[in-house]
């Protein structure tokens, strides 16, 4: 089973100069980045102030999996923080980025995309994850100043687990739960304090061959939801399922200035019995300019199993999955990559 480590991975050595690179090396052309056409379609944008919010978030999560989010209240200066941090960071010398690499059994760390093992040809993106204190990768990156990047770093986190907890209950009273509803197994109003998260900051670096080149080939995430950041170059691509619309098809979520994009999970797919969609998505690279984002994945607490809402499941039916712990999922993720969720989905009872 490919693991999802850098060590393992047939490139590894492949850590590119990409500001350098004048041609796309072979390692890094993809033979099709036209599976499905691209059109434009307005992604749902929905304001946080809006008192008919959550009604909007469950059209958006039952059609698209995902939707932008304006008047969240996180301070544009903590995101301009942010952008500058991570362009800081992947401005650095390849050598010096690489003694922050990610170790083999490790989550933080900077290296290739996790997924990168599932594919065969490289990504056009570096990485840097952060699960807990940036300290220790800081102090390897800039000797003599690391407080600059962990202050940024550790407001940025606790904002976002903030705005993390206030969407997943908006997101759960949109599904019909009440307030008092709300908890994590068995335990009432326990539900947002102890939310786990995880930051992955990422660099699509400008591309001399972006039609052949992939950012971040396509996934879905494992997480409850994925708050992302992303900066004013547009790439992100969300997978529209074949409708009355038309085929399956991309769509560009484009950077409208201020908003976050919130992308379903596949434990929010879970939780809500399969009525929520865990989107497939993707990043596709340009020409011209260096794209920065930054993804703050939030989970259940540690040791937390995450099963179907019995709400949701409608009495004297069976849930659609069984119940998994995030780091239970994430080693099935690990193994079996796209076709983890449906591992776990319950047969259905005749």
């Amino acid at each position: 089973m490919p693991s999802l480590s850098d060590v393992h991975h047939p490139h590894h050595h492949l850590h590119l100069e990409f500001e350098s690179v004048r041609e796309l090396p072979e390692s890094h052309a993809w033979p099709t980045l036209h599976d499905h056409p691209c059109v434009s379609e307005p992604v749902p944008v929905i304001d946080l102030a809006d008192p008919k919010a959550a009604e909007f978030m469950a059209r958006a999560c039952v059609s698209w999996g995902a939707f932008q989010v304006t008047g969240h209240g996180v301070a544009p200066r903590l995101l301009e923080a942010i952008d500058s941090e991570m362009r800081r960071l992947f401005a650095l010398p390849i050598q010096q980025k690489l003694k922050a690499a990610r170790p083999p059994d490790g989550i933080s760390g900077y290296g290739l995309v996790p997924i990168s093992s599932f594919f065969a040809k490289l990504m056009w993106s570096e990485g840097f994850t952060i699960a807990g204190s940036p300290l220790d990768h800081a102090r390897k990156l800039w000797p003599h100043d690391p407080d600059q990047f962990c202050d940024v770093i550790e407001r940025y986190d606790q904002v976002m687990k903030a705005l993390a907890g206030r969407l997943i209950t908006l997101m759960l009273l949109s599904l019909g739960l009440r307030h008092e509803e709300l908890e994590w197994a068995g335990q009432t109003g326990k539900l947002l304090p102890d939310l786990a998260g995880v930051l992955r900051l990422n660099s699509y670096p400008a591309c001399p061959d972006p039609d052949r080149a992939m950012g971040m080939a396509a996934h879905a995430d494992s997480s409850l939801l994925t708050i992302l950041y992303q900066s004013s170059t547009s790439g992100l691509q969300l997978l529209r399922a074949e409708d009355q619309n038309g085929p399956a098809r991309w769509v560009t979520v484009p950077p409208l200035p201020g908003a976050l994009v919130v992308i379903v999970g596949d434990l929010f797919h879970i939780l809500s019995n399969g009525r929520f969609k865990s989107v497939v998505h993707r990043v596709v690279v340009n020409r011209s300019q260096q794209r920065v984002s930054v993804a703050y994945f939030s989970g259940p607490p540690a040791g937390v199993r995450v099963s179907p809402i019995g709400k949701l499941v409608g009495p004297g039916r069976a849930p659609a999955y069984r119940a998994v712990t995030w780091a239970e999922y994430l080693g099935l993720k690990r193994k079996l990559f796209d076709k983890a969720l449906a591992t776990i989905e319950m047969p259905e009872e005749s």
